[in-house]
């Protein structure tokens, strides 16, 4: 009985260790793969692969201006990049890239240049969408930045200088959402990477390692430090596309821009206050007249230090927390106000205006970009919900 039972032993653990053998060999097969929400497979590729996969998606961009001082008209190289979003004609890119330009042409990788229609943009986030007319084109596949991690692998491909067009650098996400105050005076929160980027990769994309957009290419520290000594190299910077690509869409499809707010213009708590007892969180600077913020009884001077039970240190997480909320979404703020805390609740609302904003626009729309100019004013170190 007892050798029987040991045979019956020996020939199982013979099986299980045939199934950890095929399991093994499967795992071995399927390294480097991963699936998505929907279900389908998504395999890593080489920087040579995405670069081929995506090349083609990428265009450069050139823009003639017209002086203010002697009314010639100047021509760049290539002011910048950008890339196709759509097999129809529509190119994503930076606002700055085409800002005051009467004319854009677009260049693809083959040498085809296409006349451009600036289509709109936001200013605010620093995106343009153009439109070519053309058809059958090959557009990028568009990622979630909000999968990205410290230390992930990333592509640029862009036209650097406006010289060394459709070049492919490659680094690593060196930092998330990383609070940038960029030349315009716009305060983003940007990826960090170690990709060189340089003038002229303006509006190009960023990839992950699976050739999916998940960044467009904006900004860079340049120049000097300190007093000179030490130059600063590889610290570039991207927008994520999650954040913008509802706002592309809106501009695509209806010539809008569609934010939700709340209708404050918020600021740090200062350093002289916190020492005098105030709690951390975003101080209330204005409140807009007959906005949600104001109907539901928020005031000036009041101090805003959580949303929905989620800790706000200061200006740019409130901003952060009620632009990625819905309209009629109802938030709960924790306020302190002289003294004491209590808890109020706004319900999100939601401002559109012309993604064109300088062209004709309906009575509705000046109206409502003359009540957003109050509270998406630029005032130092505020922001705007």
């Amino acid at each position: 009985m007892y050798e029987k039972n040991t045979a019956g032993r020996g020939r199982r653990i013979g099986r299980y260790l045939a199934v950890l053998l095929c399991l093994a060999l499967l795992a071995g097969m399927f390294a480097g793969t991963t699936r998505s929400a929907a279900g389908t497979k998504r395999q890593q590729m080489s920087a040579a692969d995405i670069y081929e996969q995506n090349v083609g998606s990428t265009v450069g961009i050139t823009t003639t201006i017209t002086t203010n001082v002697w009314g010639y008209q100047t021509t760049a190289a290539v002011s910048g990049s950008g890339f196709i979003i759509s097999e129809d004609g529509y190119v994503l890119t930076n606002y700055h890239v085409v800002e005051g330009a009467e004319s854009i042409t677009v260049t693809s990788y083959d040498g085809e240049a296409y006349s451009a229609e600036l289509v709109g943009y936001d200013e605010s986030n620093d995106i343009a969408v153009l439109k070519v007319e053309a058809e059958d084109l090959d557009p990028v596949t568009i990622g979630d930045s909000g999968a990205l991690r410290v230390g992930d692998e990333v592509i640029a491909i862009g036209n650097p200088l406006g010289e060394l067009t459709f070049s492919l650098t490659g680094g690593m996400v060196s930092a998330l959402d990383r609070e940038i105050t960029v030349s315009g005076g716009e305060t983003m929160d940007l990826i960090q990477t170690d990709c060189a980027i340089n003038s002229g990769n303006s509006g190009g994309a960023l990839f992950n390692m699976y050739g999916e957009v998940i960044g467009i290419t904006n900004a860079k520290y340049s120049g000097r430090m300190g007093s000179g000594t030490a130059s600063i190299d590889n610290i570039g910077f991207a927008i994520p596309i999650s954040r913008v690509i509802g706002i592309v869409e809106d501009i695509m499809t209806d010539g809008v821009i569609s934010r939700p707010y709340i209708g404050v213009t918020v600021g740090n708590v200062s350093g002289d206050a916190l020492a005098y007892g105030l709690p951390e969180g975003a101080a209330v600077k204005s409140v807009v007249e007959d906005g949600p913020a104001a109907k539901a009884g928020l005031q000036e001077n009041d101090i805003i230090t959580a949303v929905d039970g989620q800790t706000v240190s200061g200006s740019s997480e409130l901003a952060d927390i009620v632009s990625a909320s819905e309209p009629g979404a109802i938030l709960v703020l924790t306020v302190y106000r002289q003294g004491q805390t209590e808890e109020i609740k706004v319900e999100v609302g939601e401002n559109v205006q012309s993604a064109l904003p300088d062209e004709g626009q309906s009575q509705e729309q000046q109206q409502t970009e003359g009540s957003l100019e109050e509270f998406f004013s630029q005032l130092p170190g505020g922001s705007d919900s």
